[in-house]
Order: C-alpha cells, then structure tokens, then sequence
C-alpha cells in the first residue's frame, strides 16, 4: 500500500465518474464509504501486526522458559509468522483491489488515486511501502495488477480468470526457473508435463546441415492445413509406427501450432456452444481450457474409483458399463453429448488400453452415434518391457470410422514442445476440411514444417539412435523416482508409461478433504517444488498427486530432495496435531 498521507488525499481528491460527468448522491455515499473501508482496513492491518508481534515475543519468552518445548514452540514462532505475513499479504491486496476502483457491483468507476510519478518508479508503492514481495506465496505477485471492469467484455473476463487460474504455478515457475548454479533456489518444475531426458540428442540432430535450408515457397504463407511435404511424412511414420494395415492418406492429416490447438479447433468443429464430451476422469486438465477458451464446449466428467472391487480389477478402470452410466447422467441432466475424449497412453494415470478395450469403447460410441477423440500424445514414451501400445489405427477396422479421430504431436515423446506441432488424423474428409480453416490462425512458419519433415523421416536415427536412448533414461528415472516412493512407502502406479507418476499422498493429509490436498500443495509450493494435485485433474478421491520424472538427473534429484523434506515437514505438523489432541483430552 501507498503511504497513510498519499491514501488519505486520494480519498479526499478522488471522484467517482458518471456518464454524465456530475457527482450524485449514491456516488458520494460510496465515496465515503469506500474511504472508511480503506481506513479500517489499514487500522486493522496495523492492529493484526501488533498482535502478531506481541503473540511471538510472547513465544519467544515461553522458549526460555520451557526449554523441553524447544523444537515445539521453534515451529510455533515459524508457523504465527508465516501466518502474519499471510494475512499482511491479503489485507494488502485486498487494499490494493479498492484503490483500483473496481466497483463491479454499483457498476461504478472510482478514478485511481493520484500519484507523483517523479518520485515514485515502481508502479505508485515507494520504497516506505511495508509490504514486500512474499516469499512464502510466490504467485501472489500477479494479483498486485488490477484492471477495470470495463476494459474486458465479459467473455475476456472469463478467458482472463480461466488463464491465470489454470497457468499462475506454471507462470511463477517461469519467472524464478532452478538453476543449478545462477538459482538455486528457483522453482523446480514437477508438474508440468515436459520431456526434458534427450535434448541433447535433440539438439544434435537439429544441427545438422540437412536440416538448415531455406527457400522462398518456406518464407511464404502456407497450405492452412499443413504444407504437402509434412502431411505426407506424418501419415508415413504414423502409418509405421501406428502399426496401421494399411497406409494413411495425407488428405486426412492436419497440422496446427500444437494439440492443444487440434483439440480446441475439433471441439468447435464437432459441437455447438455448450454441447458436451464424456471424458472419464482422471484426466490431462488442460483439456478443459482448450475445450473451453474457443469452444465454449463442456466436457461430462465419469469419475472412476480408485478401489479394486470385482468391477474394478485395477484401479480407475474404464468399463463399458461406467461409460454407458455416464451417458445417462448426462442425458438425464439435458445435456446433448456429442462425442467421447480417451488419453492413451492415459494422462495421469499412465494406463494403456488393450485392443478389445478400444474396441468396446468406441462400439459403445457407435451405438449412441458418438464422435472419438483419443489423444495419443505419449504413444513412443511407453518404455516397460512387458507393455505394449496399441494405437487405434492399427485396429483392423474402425466401428465408426468417421467419427474416430486421433491426436499426435512432438512435445512429449521427441521433448520439442517448443515447436508446437499438434496432428489429427481423421478418415472424414469434412471434419479435416473444416479443421482446416483453423490454419489460418494457428499454422506452423514454412521453416519449422521443413524441419519436422526431416525428423520424422529419419527412421534410422529415431528407432536405433534417439528411441533407444529415450527409453533407457526414461526407465533410469522412473526407477530412481519409483525407489524413492517405495521407500517412503507411498502407493503408486507402477505403468512404465508416460512421463509422470500418480501417486496417493492421502497419509500426509490432516483429514482426507480436497481442502488439505490443497494445503499440502501449498506447501510444496513454499518450498519451490511443483507437483500437481488431484484436483486439477477432476481426481474424484482427495490426496492423489502427479509427479513428472522426465528430467535431467541434477533437477530431478533436487527436486525429489525438496519433495522428501515437504512430506518430512507434513509429517511433523501431523505428530504434532496428535500430541495436541493428546493433551486436550
């Protein structure tokens, strides 16, 4: 907050602006009130400090005295400041908010308190302000800018509060990135699902000269649904390593800027605006933004089980029978489903469907006139021995082959996220026809499509070179980080897929609630490791993570190291819980 003098004239000076430009008694009334507001809130701030101060000093004389209590009382003082900056950091947004002048209920827009710009370069706070930048709540720094109600029509307001409710981890991590000798104390990223294992085979093949040319037809616009050269090499390595029975037609390939992109512009190609996919869950929850930003299309959630029961011989299965009783649901709450969304290899759960599993599902599709989309992002990251991917296209013939579309891409199984690069490959010519006009906005340069034609033809280095490497690392830090749960005795999948681990963390839990699975999120957060909780992957039961392995040995092993010392600090608090209610009764 500004200081008590430069508040204190805003409110004196500040006029509350009306179309017709005059000030009217209701503006004046909330004038008044909004300054009384602002100055109970600085008093309160001002009071809670007091008290915060007093309580620890208070501890602090209790340690000298008590010094059985020594380690109990050291974690007292901890946990009363770090409330105290908690509730610092809140009042102070909350302030922050009302000298914005977002008055969104009185439709009302309060002009911002005048600043003297010459003295002050850091956005109107000035060096006196008390508030610093919190360590302990590192994503709180994109609630300090604030914007008017009118700015955003309401369906920018929408996509706004969607982005940073969905990316704000992911955007603290790329503000403070872990550096093993720059920052070491930056964020190590868990979460995000990056292939990070081979980029220096990547970085090799990249380099080398057949990939370095450049012509003018590449400097031009493109074919909106991919250049020529690339389609047809995506349909020859999908048609080889798909294992499909006959060869793919590049008339049915498109190419987008990443799949997120392919499954956001299928969604609007395939539904109306508020139309609806079943998608069982747990699942990849960034579908729900890519359904959602452009789309406007809901995705049905079919929550699975976790409990082996005689339905259930694994946990989260996916029977014919759950996708049937979903469909009801819907359809019993009016909902118009248009289609089904599977991940296989599964996103978080690392499961592969076996062929008679695909085929009942998209039976079950056909029989109600469903559409398919099965996202087979992680299809060369399977790395067991004794497991074995089959895509959908190796089927030897699909129930509904139109309605069938599958969605490939680079990121994850060649770690080239950077390019994105997202595929669909469906056997309707009108759904790839309209897909294509997706291109226009969301194509890939002439020079980018150049050089992912060169990768994927390059058979002989991707099968004896960089898959053979791959999935070596892969198995090494699978294990490293599957050893390490074991040891701490933490249930886990154990799929040999994908790049992550699901893994149940309910033991470290006060009470089994999606607002404790959260807090010990928070905690992992405070200390600058990222994993993700159940809940953002519409997770049903309270305390499941994922964790992502596939990074390089140094960050991977900082990373479970601050992962172990978070579950030791939870630990604690939860021994110390018991020995409480122990003493209360």
């Amino acid at each position: 907050m500004a200081e008590s003098n430069t508040q204190d004239t805003s409110c004196q000076e500040g006029i509350l602006s009306r179309p017709s430009g005059q000030i009217s008694g209701q503006s004046l009334t909330v004038k008044n009130n909004y300054c009384q507001l602002l100055e109970i809130l600085r008093h309160l701030q001002q009071t809670m400090e007091e008290n915060f101060l007093q309580l620890t000093r208070h501890r602090q004389q209790d340690l000298v005295l008590e010094e059985q209590r020594l380690d109990l009382e050291q974690q007292c003082v901890q946990a009363i400041q770090e409330q105290k900056v908690l509730v610092d950091n809140l009042m102070g947004q909350l302030a922050d908010i009302l000298q914005s002048g977002s008055w969104s209920d009185l439709g009302l827009q309060l002009a911002p308190p005048s600043v003297d710009s010459s003295s002050n370069d850091d956005g109107g706070q000035g060096d006196q302000s008390p508030r610093q930048p919190n360590q302990l709540l590192p994503l709180s720094s994109e609630s300090q800018t604030t914007f008017s109600i009118h700015d955003l029509s309401n369906r920018g307001k929408d996509m706004s509060d969607l982005y940073h409710f969905s990316f704000k981890h992911y955007n603290a991590y790329q503000a403070d990135k872990y550096h093993k000798t720059l920052n070491t104390l930056g964020f190590i990223n868990l979460c995000t699902s990056e292939n990070k294992l081979c980029t220096d085979l990547m970085m090799a093949r990249l380099s080398k000269s057949d990939m370095n040319y450049i012509e003018e037809a590449l400097l031009q616009y493109p074919d909106w649904r991919g250049q020529p050269f690339l389609r047809e090499e995506v349909a020859r390595f999908l048609t080889y390593y798909c294992k499909t029975p006959a060869p793919l037609d590049p008339e049915n390939v498109v190419v987008l800027n990443g799949c997120g992109s392919i499954f956001s512009a299928l969604a609007m190609v395939l539904c109306d605006v508020g139309e609806v996919f079943l998608i069982p869950t747990p699942f990849y929850g960034g579908l729900i933004f890519s359904s959602h930003i452009y789309a406007k299309v809901e995705l049905f959630f079919i929550y699975l089980d976790s409990e082996i029961t005689e339905e259930n011989t694994q946990p989260f299965q996916l029977t014919v029978d759950k996708l049937e009783q979903g469909l009801h649901e819907a359809r019993l709450k009016g909902k118009k489903v248009r289609g089904l969304v599977l991940i296989n290899p599964q996103n978080p759960l690392g499961d592969i469907y076996s062929r008679d599993s695909l085929k009942e599902y998209l039976e079950f599709a056909k029989r109600h006139k469903l559409h398919v989309i099965i996202d087979e992002l992680y299809m060369l990251s399977v790395f067991g021995y004794n497991v074995t991917f089959h895509s959908v296209l190796s089927l030897e013939s699909l129930p509904d082959p139109n309605r069938t579309h599958v969605i490939w891409g680079t990121s994850k199984d060649f770690g080239i996220s950077g390019f994105r690069f997202g595929t669909l490959y469906t056997h309707s010519k009108e759904v790839a026809a309209a897909m294509s006009a997706f291109g226009y906005f969301h194509s890939l340069s002439g020079i980018t499509q150049y050089k992912l034609s060169r990768l994927l033809q390059d058979r002989g280095w991707i099968d004896n070179v960089y898959l053979f490497a791959y999935h070596s690392r892969l198995q090494e830090a699978h294990k490293y980080v599957t050893d390490k749960l074991t040891s701490l005795e933490i249930p886990f999948l154990n799929r040999n897929s994908g790049l992550y681990i699901w893994m149940n963390l309910k033991k470290y839990l006060h009470s089994c609630t999606f607002e404790e699975e959260q807090a010990l999120h928070r905690r992992f957060v405070d200390n600058k490791v990222l994993v993700s909780c159940g809940k953002s992957y519409m997770c049903k039961e309270p305390g499941w993570f994922r964790l992502v392995f596939a990074d390089k040995p140094y960050r991977l092993k900082q990373g479970m190291h601050r992962f172990c010392e978070t579950l030791q600090e939870q630990k604690e608090d939860l021994v110390l819980d018991l020995l409480d209610d122990v003493l209360k009764e």
